[in-house]
């Protein structure tokens, strides 16, 4: 019985501490969970993407940047056409197999729009990588912790607000309490009105030393649809 009570003192006092961190503390210690040596921000990284929606159109992206270098590119496949969207020191180029030049249609049907490709490189970097972004300018963090449970998993809350020249949405970020790597997140345009989504994040891929969600699932707020998952087949570092 006496290591029963040690046991449930020791538990109780572990959940305390816990509740009791601030929000920069997680943030640093997710951080180094998923990239210790800050390789995502100064290295060649490659996603390879298979991107799945519920009417069964997949969709494979190959997406490559370099933060420091100020380089993008996202390679896709839509209807056996190769498109290449890249972002080099802030000069923006689109080919369609291969060329520059394309149709009014061919702008139409595959969306090229250079102005899309800044839209698209800021929601990729953005979103895998994650929690580094956390630290970006105009981020606000709630500096307290809160303990929840996000979908079935016992989880380190945080509220995230941004400086209302960055953006005007809610997010709320889960992190696992033992490991304090990031197993969900959720965003609301209005909160009281329940719009928004919430993203499981499921398994990992690891290389060198950096670990990224295999496997990202998108769901409405209000509706509980499910919008899509983004699977992470191969991650590259260079």
């Amino acid at each position: 019985m006496k290591y029963i009570l040690i046991l449930l003192l020791s538990v109780a006092m572990l959940s305390t501490a816990k509740s009791q961190m601030i929000a920069q503390e997680l943030l640093q210690k997710s951080i180094n969970y998923h990239d210790s040596h800050g390789t995502l921000m100064h290295h060649d990284i490659t996603l390879h993407l298979n991107e799945k929606r519920p009417n069964g159109s997949d969709r494979k992206s190959t997406v490559s940047f370099n933060i420091s270098k100020q380089r993008y590119s996202n390679t896709r496949l839509s209807d056996g056409v190769e498109i290449i969207n890249t972002i080099e020191k802030g000069k923006k180029q689109i080919t369609i197999d291969g060329r520059s030049e394309y149709t009014e249609d061919e702008k139409k049907k595959y969306r090229l729009n250079p102005d899309r490709i800044e839209t698209m490189k800021n929601y990729y970097q953005y979103l895998w990588l994650l929690p580094l972004k956390l630290e970006d300018e105009g981020t606000i963090l709630d500096p307290k912790v809160k303990e929840k449970n996000f979908f079935g998993k016992e989880s380190l809350e945080i509220k995230v607000t941004y400086d209302p020249s960055v953006g005007k949405d809610v997010w709320y970020f889960y992190f696992n309490p033992r490991t304090y790597a990031l197993h969900g997140y959720r965003f609301y345009h209005v909160e009281a009105d329940n719009d928004g989504e919430y993203i499981i994040l499921e398994g990992e891929t690891i290389s060198h030393g950096v670990k990224l969600p295999k496997s990202r699932k998108w769901y409405t707020h209000k509706e509980d649809e499910f919008l899509g998952e983004d699977v992470l087949d191969k991650l590259v570092i260079d």
